[in-house]
């Protein structure tokens, strides 16, 4: 097997990567995928990421790195489909001024997964002052099906969620937690947990407008109190 040159997958995945702020934060998420006759497209996040903005109609902003453009999502700009039992979602929306490659990242062929050992990496925004997109990169521990997640043996932390997990120029997941070891009282490394990008298989293809795309909006529900044990989740 050939080895991963990950600056080559950096590079490709880039143009790909956005930032997300919402009134309570950042976060990170990525172009899963846009259709061919519509201007819509699919940014992936973290469930937790934009939950609240959610549920409260706030705007939520989307910065384009690659092309420098910015576009600010009020309630009436986006369909927002959410998972908080996977702790993914979606945000659809016109991409308008942003300019995307032509070609669509491959993701994880649906219901198939990466086996314990195999490397891969993650990209995201820590929120840390004047922190440009970072990567990361980890050996998955442990595949746990019910739950459609990998245990990673690697770090995630704030601003980071939402970010794109991959293995060359293929999709894995969603960045969506960190688990500390916390059994000596004190954090110490722990594992990460990526969720599977399995349910973004077509999802702007269902859809040729926005109005259509805001029918089957899933509806907000009251996001959970910030947790303060482990398992914490980088936002």
């Amino acid at each position: 097997m050939a080895e991963t040159v990950w600056y080559e997958s950096v590079e490709k995945l880039t143009p790909y990567v956005v930032r997300i702020w919402t009134p309570q934060g950042s976060g990170t998420g990525f172009i899963v995928s846009k259709s061919k006759n519509t201007p819509l497209c699919a940014v992936a996040t973290a469930d937790h990421v934009i939950s609240h903005a959610h549920y409260w109609e706030e705007p939520i902003r989307v910065e384009h790195i690659a092309s420098g453009k910015t576009l600010f999502l009020r309630k009436d700009d986006r369909a927002i489909n959410t998972d908080s039992q996977t702790d993914t979602a979606a945000i659809i929306f016109e991409r308008k001024e942003i300019v995307l490659p032509t070609d669509d990242v491959p993701l994880t062929p649906k219901d198939k997964y990466f086996k314990p050992g195999v490397e891969i990496g993650w990209l995201g925004f820590p929120a840390i002052q004047q922190a440009s997109l970072c990567f990361f990169s980890g050996r998955i521990s442990a595949w746990i099906e019910k739950d459609g997640a990998y245990l990673v043996d690697g770090v995630a932390i704030n601003g980071v969620s939402g970010g794109p997990a991959f293995l060359g120029s293929m999709l894995v997941g969603v960045v969506s937690a960190y688990i500390p070891n916390r059994a000596t009282g004190e954090p110490l490394p722990g594992l990460a947990v990526v969720r599977s990008v399995n349910r973004y298989h077509q999802i702007t293809q269902e859809f040729e407008t926005l109005d259509q795309a805001k029918a089957k909006e899933t509806p907000p529900t009251e996001p959970p109190p910030p947790k303060t044990e482990a398992p914490t989740q980088p936002k």
